[in-house]
């Protein structure tokens, strides 16, 4: 389908639908960085790495962590390319041509240069670090869309960078007036 029956999601959230079929993405909350007819792109913010934390990350990439360096939760961005990692974050940061601004509010960064600044301290001032992403071919999302798979919500900071992980999809579907209880994974029900 094309882009003008679903319009452009990038610096949207999806939020799964109950049922979506695919475990990797049950109850999952996805920040979408890009999208287009060409594919989409995205990572899932309320899915905490249980396998690997931030000093993995930094240890393998040689980066030393100061006293200066807040806790930093790793992500697990999506099932695409899992050994590649991207950090979700706020404007007030940009790296040398590495950071693409996605919207007013958010801007995503696949660099180490930001993940030198965040052990220094410096780096942006809100932020999410994913491994790997969650993609879409062109047309796949907007089928997914069609088959009731994915709410499309507008982000906030807060649901972004400050709830809990498991607050996250619960409040998400709240911020369109919805009730969590009232879903289902059943096109034309809700």
């Amino acid at each position: 389908m094309p882009d003008t029956v679903f319009k452009n999601l990038t610096g949207k959230l999806l939020v799964a639908m109950p049922g979506i079929g695919d475990p990797r993405f049950e109850s999952s909350v996805i920040f979408m960085c890009a999208h287009s007819d060409d594919g989409s792109m995205g990572l899932i913010i309320n899915q905490e790495s249980q396998d690997i934390q931030a000093r993995d990350v930094f240890e393998q990439l040689g980066i030393n962590i100061t006293d200066m360096m807040s806790p930093l939760p790793v992500h697990f961005g999506g099932p695409v390319e899992l050994g590649r990692g991207f950090v979700l974050h706020s404007v007030d940061y940009e790296a040398d041509s590495a950071s693409m601004t996605v919207s007013p509010t958010y801007s995503m960064t696949a660099s180490r240069e930001i993940l030198s600044d965040i052990a220094l301290g410096v780096g942006p001032r809100d932020r999410l670090l994913c491994l790997g992403y969650a993609g879409w071919g062109p047309g796949q999302l907007e089928q997914e869309l069609a088959a009731n798979g994915w709410l499309t919500v507008d982000p906030t900071p807060e649901i972004v960078f400050e709830l809990p992980n498991a607050q996250k999809w619960d409040a998400s579907v709240r911020s369109i007036g919805v009730s969590p209880a009232l879903l289902s994974g059943e096109a034309g029900h809700a």
